[in-house]
């Protein structure tokens, strides 16, 4: 994303984008709810998954793979516990469902945990946990994507693992902390739009077919290529675990998983939402975390023009700038956002 894109109003993207999820099918709660995490998402910086998605959410509607009505199955419910089926219905949704439930029962639980099988796509987990640091909680959050192989185990070379996101969000006196990372060191998102510019990765991030670490995009899909792990080569054996701690909270947790072998476009979910009230009390918790981050902010720097950064605190200078400027969108965006506008007979407005 240059910051020559033009900028757009975030609550006009937000309605554009919710009047195109209703006329491809999305009852309303779900068109409104996944539209405006896809743009907190692009107001955030995080742009492969904010309304880049939109175009692939609308062709999933379509085809019938998310399913755009109904509630989730309760499996399972034991009041601090919960096991949902999703039913492959929009994932951001689902799992803003699973943080409401939480809220209202974390005054009896202190923690809440729900984990959730058949959920479609979840988006940017930054942009969920968000909502419960906004709440003074905080929230870890997985997801495997048990129909994908595109991430080889370390020592191998053939696609096992989804890239396993993992993030935890906790609230500081500033800003949160908001982190969001995955097993493998870049996400398919990332493979895919370096092959459209016809570039390449400044680092060894992929791998191809015969476990050679390389920089070129184009070995992953269609050549038996993966994303390697993070650590790369030299330490993959740490991304290779926290891809194995992903799929046990999820896939594991939610008893469904690369097991049944599903190849719809679909995710496991882990959340847990923990109050710092229910243990030694909030306000020593942010007395420690404020204390640590002012700590990091303090350490001296490698290069005194880039100090140490939390993760988060650009996110919330995103946001506020979108806020008081509007969101910038890239020209492939847009372009996709009128092609669906003319395909579903939907005002394109703010795009024109």
């Amino acid at each position: 994303m240059t910051t020559e894109a033009p900028r757009h109003s975030h609550a006009a993207l937000t309605r554009l984008a919710e009047r195109l999820f209703a006329a491809a099918g999305l009852d309303g709660e779900k068109a409104r709810t996944t539209a405006r995490l896809l743009v907190l998402t692009d107001m955030m910086g995080r742009y492969t998954h904010g309304l880049a998605q939109v175009g692939a959410y609308l062709d999933q509607v379509q085809r019938g793979l998310m399913e755009g009505a109904g509630e989730p199955e309760v499996l399972r419910d034991t009041g601090a516990t919960l096991v949902w089926d999703g039913g492959y219905r929009p994932g951001p949704w689902l799992v803003e469902r699973a943080l409401r439930t939480g809220f209202e029962r974390l005054s009896q639980h202190g923690v809440v945990t729900t984990v959730i099988r058949r959920s479609h796509h979840i988006g940017c987990l930054a942009a969920l946990t968000k909502e419960a640091t906004d709440r003074g909680y905080l929230a870890i959050l997985a997801s495997s994507g048990p129909h994908t192989k595109i991430v080889a185990p370390f020592g191998g070379k053939e696609g096992l693992f989804s890239p396993n996101p993992f993030a935890i969000g906790f609230p500081t006196t500033a800003s949160p902390v908001l982190v969001d990372i995955s097993a493998s060191i870049t996400s398919l998102s990332n493979v895919r739009e370096k092959k459209a510019a016809g570039a390449r990765f400044d680092h060894p991030w992929v791998m191809d077919s015969e476990g050679r670490a390389t920089t070129d995009p184009n070995v992953v899909e269609g050549k038996g290529g993966s994303l390697l792990l993070l650590g790369g080569m030299e330490a993959g054996h740490k991304g290779f675990g926290l891809a194995l701690m992903v799929e046990a909270l999820t896939g594991g947790l939610a008893g469904h998983g690369r097991l049944e072998q599903p190849t719809r476009w679909g995710a496991n979910v882990f959340l847990q939402l923990l109050d710092p009230a229910a243990f030694a009390g909030r306000d020593a918790f942010l007395a420690q975390m404020d204390f640590l981050t002012d700590a990091c902010r303090a350490n001296a720097p490698v290069d005194p023009a880039q100090p140490v950064r939390l993760p988060g605190e650009k996110a919330a200078r995103l946001i506020a700038r979108a806020e008081a400027e509007g969101v910038p969108l890239s020209p492939t965006a847009a372009a996709s956002l009128r092609d669906w506008a003319a395909r579903l007979g939907v005002e394109p407005d703010p795009l024109g």
